[in-house]
């Protein structure tokens, strides 16, 4: 079941000024820049969006793997290029929108999975992908 997000409550937490090396440790700053709070990075137009989990892997050159949170917005016009949510014959699909030779498809990325050719009354984007969050760290 899809589910909207109206206003999301302010959850700001501190962002810290030093940036963490993925290299060599070095000893961190207790300097805090500010507060910082997710839903205004995520979250642009809270009325038109809503979250989904991916499944498979027909997305992972992407980035986007099994499991992953994807923020949606329906706000956002759908432009060719664009990773969207996509109903097609019933299902719900995640895939890139393109036009090649003047014919729409929704294109995987991951060359296991085949592009499905749409047509107009095939297919009904419900919204552009605008994040994808991965849990890491199995917590």
């Amino acid at each position: 079941m899809l589910s909207f997000v109206d206003c999301p409550p302010k959850l700001e937490l501190p962002l810290f000024g030093t940036q963490v090396p993925a290299g060599f440790p070095s000893p961190a700053d207790d300097h805090i820049e500010g507060k910082l709070d997710l839903n205004e990075h995520l979250i642009r137009r809270p009325a038109a969006t809503f979250f989904v989990r991916a499944a498979g892997e027909s997305m992972r050159d992407a980035g986007i793997f099994d499991g992953d949170l994807l923020v949606i917005d329906r706000g956002i016009s759908p432009q060719p290029d664009d990773i969207v949510i996509a109903i097609l014959h019933g299902d719900l699909t995640v895939k890139r929108l393109k036009k090649v030779a003047g014919q729409w498809h929704l294109a995987a990325e991951n060359m296991d999975y085949p592009s499905l050719p749409i047509g107009e009354n095939d297919c009904e984007i419900w919204g552009v992908v605008t994040t994808s969050i991965r849990r890491h760290c199995g917590r």
